[in-house]
């Protein structure tokens, strides 16, 4: 049975994003860290990203050098025609990709290229790790796409 608290996440996650930030500013670090694995096993035996996907057809990783060479090879391409067919530079001069959703995204929400994918994807959605707390802007913005940010956020919230 799906837990209740992801009932209308949606929303709920918009209007607690100033109660999540407090949280997130104040919470006792180590024992946060503690908790995440637990957390992050409990949001996704709730939560099967197929059925969402949201993080593939809105927002897009950073390519890494080294994933860039990874998939390219993959692909049987060269690095350079990996990075002109499928990557774009963003404001930050990282590379992300050209379109939205993912170019490798399936309709089925499969990723093609799943075994390879970037770094960032793989860790998507820091749930389990102190980038959670590290950077408060990213799990603020993942809160209110992810329903598995959401609900780790929402089991914090619900221990005080």
């Amino acid at each position: 049975m799906i837990d209740p608290i992801l009932k209308n996440w949606q929303k709920k996650s918009g209007d607690r994003i100033k109660l999540y930030k407090q949280f997130l500013h104040r919470a006792d670090k180590n024992k946060v860290l503690k908790e995440l694995p637990d957390l992050h096993e409990a949001a996704f035996s709730n939560i099967n990203c197929l059925e969402c996907a949201a993080c593939c057809k809105n927002y897009s990783p950073r390519f890494k050098t080294p994933d860039v060479k990874r998939i390219a090879k993959h692909l049987k391409m060269k690095d350079g025609e990996f990075i002109e067919k499928y990557l774009q530079v963003d404001k930050d001069g990282d590379y992300v990709v050209r379109s939205k959703p993912c170019a490798f995204l399936g309709e089925d929400n499969f990723c093609s290229i799943y075994d390879v994918r970037p770094s960032d994807c793989s860790r998507f959605p820091y749930t389990d790790e102190d980038v959670f707390l590290k950077r408060p802007v990213i799990t603020l913005k993942n809160a209110t796409f992810c329903p598995a940010v959401y609900f780790v956020l929402e089991k914090f919230i619900e221990k005080k």
